[in-house]
Parts: structure tokens; sequence; C-alpha cells
């Protein structure tokens, strides 16, 4: 996605290098990193990672040689030292020029570099940042925060003159600044940003239940293309994780569209020959009636290709999924075992969707998956806030994973076990093809029916079959011809003779 309002001008870009932010992330939705020696804004609330993404910026251009200064107005050395050693980072090769006091001090023989900026006028404070900038001459340089800054100016005039006598300042030096906004005034700084090369902002937001998301969004980016929108992003050490905001458009691979095999030779003719690589398939069906034993033979038929398949479980842990293999007869443990096939649990109450959707990505990009299974939507739609949001999402999701040539395995569970049944979330018609599996009652026995009620890309068979769940796996019978009604859950059998059971 390209914002209409950063068109690049070749003529005044050209000449002006890129830089890495610190963060892949980061670099990734820009592009390729910030132009150098520009003036960059971060803005966000206290706790969203500002000083972390900061110390990523620097770090990085310690890693490349370069002289950075870190300006802190509202944290210590020592408190940026704790910040650091928590990532597993060392302040080595780091500038650290303090304008509040330590914490454990007030000896008049302490360092003449620190000062609290509430004890002298504003000029003053931009006079001694001039003075250690053009003491150490750094490439890069963090000012953290704004927020200082604004208390000493005491009104909107005086704060913006002494932020554009930054700019200037460092316009004539070889200096990439980045700018740290905690929001503390009461109303968005909308002079800040028209001041700033580009604005980055970064958000927390509590969720009913579960950890708290967090997201970031570029604002504005002059002369720079970038991808728009909301992009998760997690804190770990090491830095922040960003997930770019996956757009399909941006991943296109060349593949075959042949049948891939289930495993099971009815299944497949049931199928009109199999599902194609490059589709996806919806099994629904109520709870335990064998949707995920049905995706499980398709992750079992690629391992045995020498295939990698990969299962997200939402819904149940890796001891349950192996247990029911082993019931079916199904070599799941020895793929896992060998890598051919990867299970990973997700807990929707930790994982954001941005996350999950990277996740996907690699296992495609990185591990070469060509079948995915998502067991289940109903578990995916419980991380969303919204189902519009996992609508939108899970379209862009398949047709990436379309245009990788992967074929993919999707289960939703449906409320209820007989009779008429409600779906949770209606994504039919984003799929490929539906399979339907249902429960039936014949002669005081519960059996199972499937069958194809939607295959896009081929010709299918229309029957209605049994299938059974045993130690030889699953097994279809014959079409169910003498029964009606085994879908709305009140079959009726007009045969003579009575179906084995």
């Amino acid at each position: 996605m390209i914002c209409p309002s950063n068109t690049v001008h070749d003529s005044d870009t050209h000449d002006v290098p890129r830089i890495s932010t610190g963060s892949d992330g980061l670099d990734d939705i820009l592009g390729g990193g910030f132009d150098a020696n520009r003036m960059y804004l971060y803005e966000g609330r206290p706790g969203t990672g500002k000083t972390t993404i900061a110390l990523q910026f620097l770090l990085k251009g310690v890693q490349d040689g370069e002289s950075v200064l870190y300006i802190s107005l509202s944290e210590t050395r020592r408190e940026l030292k704790v910040v650091a050693r928590r990532h597993g980072w060392s302040l080595e090769g780091v500038e650290i020029f303090e304008l509040v006091p330590p914490e454990t001090t007030l000896d008049p023989e302490r360092e003449l570099t620190v000062f609290h900026p509430a004890e002298m006028e504003l000029s003053e404070t931009t006079n001694l940042i001039f003075n250690e900038v053009e003491r150490i001459n750094p490439t890069r340089v963090v000012l953290d925060s704004l927020s200082e800054l604004r208390l000493l100016a005491q009104n909107s005039l005086r704060y913006r003159r002494q932020v554009l006598a930054l700019k200037h300042f460092f316009t004539d030096r070889n200096c990439t600044v980045v700018l740290l906004d905690d929001l503390s005034s009461s109303q968005d700084d909308l002079q800040l940003h028209s001041i700033a090369h580009g604005v980055v902002m970064l958000e927390q937001l509590a969720i009913d239940y579960g950890a708290e998301r967090r997201r970031l969004r570029v604002i504005k980016m002059r002369g720079i293309r970038f991808r728009g929108g909301f992009h998760d992003f997690t804190i770990e050490k090491g830095g922040l994780r960003i997930f770019p905001r996956l757009i399909a458009a941006e991943h296109h691979k060349p593949f075959a569209g042949d049948f891939t095999s289930s495993g099971n030779a009815k299944l497949d003719q049931l199928l009109g020959g199999g599902l194609e690589r490059g589709t996806n398939a919806l099994l629904i069906g109520a709870a335990g009636v064998g949707k995920s034993s049905l995706a499980l033979t398709y992750a079992i038929a690629a391992a045995e290709r020498d295939e990698h398949a990969v299962l997200f479980a939402f819904d149940e842990g890796r001891g349950t999924v192996e247990a029911r293999a082993r019931t079916l007869g199904l070599p799941l443990e020895r793929y896992l075992a060998s890598g051919r096939i990867r299970f990973q649990q997700i807990d929707p109450a930790e994982l954001s969707p941005g996350e999950f959707a990277a996740n996907v990505r690699n296992s495609v990009e990185e591990d070469d998956a060509r079948v995915v299974v998502i067991d289940s939507l109903n578990g995916y739609l419980n991380a969303m806030p919204d189902e519009r949001f996992l609508i939108l999402q899970m379209h862009e999701l398949l047709t990436f994973l379309a245009q990788q040539g992967v074929l993919t395995i999707l289960i939703l569970a449906q409320h209820g076990l007989v009779g008429p049944m409600d779906t949770p979330l209606d994504i039919s018609y984003l799929s490929d093809a539906v399979i339907m599996l249902r429960y039936f009652e014949f002669g005081g026995t519960v059996r199972r029916a499937l069958s194809v009620v939607k295959k896009r890309s081929g010709n299918h068979e229309h029957t209605i079959r049994e299938f059974r769940l045993s130690s030889s796996g699953i097994t279809l019978g014959p079409p169910l011809k003498e029964f009606r009604g085994i879908f709305s859950g009140n079959p009726h059998y007009s045969g003579t003779e009575v179906p084995e059971g």
C-alpha cells in the first residue's frame, strides 16, 4: 500500500542516503529506513516502547561505527543502563548526556554536564544541548523527551520556536535526529508534526481479557513510500519486534496448481481429484465430528511427500493432537520429530493477529511450508476485537497463501451437535472449497456424514457419504442415497436394508 500523499520525487531523493532505524520491522514498513540527516518524531504514551526503539536506533549506529548521542531530559543514565541490560545490550559506544541529576546524590562534585531543566531557562537548556552536540559531533542523536522542553517553554509559540531552533541547528550537521514525545500535553501537537520530517506513533491498548496489545503507525514520512495502517508489535528481550501489516499484493511466487492428495483415495475422488495447490478448504461442522482428524490427514500426506506442513492450534494442545493421531493410526509423532510437520500452539489471549500473520508468513517463506492448517477459526476470532477485521485480515492472509502455492486447511466449529446449527462466522465466501461434516442418528447410533458443498476450481461429487474414524484412519462409505434430511439433523431412511453400523 502506498500513501498517495507520500509521492517520491526522484530529483529530491536520489542524493539522500537511507539508514536503518535499528528495527527490521520498521525498516520494512519504510521500505529501507530513514532518510539520513533528517529529524524524526516517535510519539506515544508512557510504556509504549519509545525509549527502547530509540536505543535500537543508536545501537545500530554504534554497530556501523558511528558516533551516537542520547540526550536525556527525563531518564537518568542508571535507568537507561537498566533498560539496556534487560534487553541484553551494552551501551558502550553510546554517549549519554544527562540533563537530570543522578538519583542518589546531591554531591557538589558531580559532573558539570548534569543539570536539572527546571533550574534553568529554556534557552540555556538548548544551548547546553548544542554545545554537547558540537563537542561529540554525532551522526545519530536521540532527544528524550520533548515534554520537558514543552514545560520549560510554558507556551506553544515559544516551544515551537525552540524546536525550530533545534531543527535549524541540526540541518547544517551530518546528523539524523530522533525526538521522543510522551504526549503529556492535553492536545495533539500538530505543529510538531509539521516540523518533523517523519512521525511514528506508538500505542498500547488494554483489552477486556489477556495481555495488552501494542501497535504503531507511520503518520507522516516526507518523500518516503511507506506501508500505511497499524502494525502490531511486541516488546521482547532484544527490543521491539514489529510485524508489518501483511499486504498480499506484494508477494507473488510462480507455482504449479497440481492436485494435493489427502492420502485417502475415496476422499480425493469425492473432491474431483483432490484439492489444488494455491487454494483453501474450509472444514465446517460440530465439535468432535472429525474436522481436525481430516485436516491431520492432509498434513501427514504432505510429510509423506517430503513436504513441510505446519499446524496452528488455537484450541488443543500438542498432547491431545498426538493422542488423536495415535488412535487413528497416523504417524504424526514421527513427522513432528523429523521436522516435516511443525505444531505451534497459539494462545489467542496473548498473541496479536499481526504476530500470527507474521508466524504464518515465516512458515511459508523460511520453512517452505506447503500445507498450512489453522485449527480453528473460532479461536482466531477470539484474538480479534471485531469480526469485520477478522474477515479483512483473513482475506489478506488467504490471498498471500494462495499466491505462494500453499494448500490451506481452515477449521470452523458450528454451535450445537445435532439439528439446526449456528455458525459464529461466515467465511465460506472466502473459501475455494467447503467440506461439511455432520452427525446423524440411525438405529440408535450416532454416525458421521461428509459432503463437498463447494469447490471453485473444478468438479466434485455432490453425494453425501458416511465416514468413520478408526485405528485404520478415515474411511468413506458409499453415497447415502436412501437418506433424506441428514444435514438438517432430521434424517429419514427410505431403504429396505439396515445400513451397517
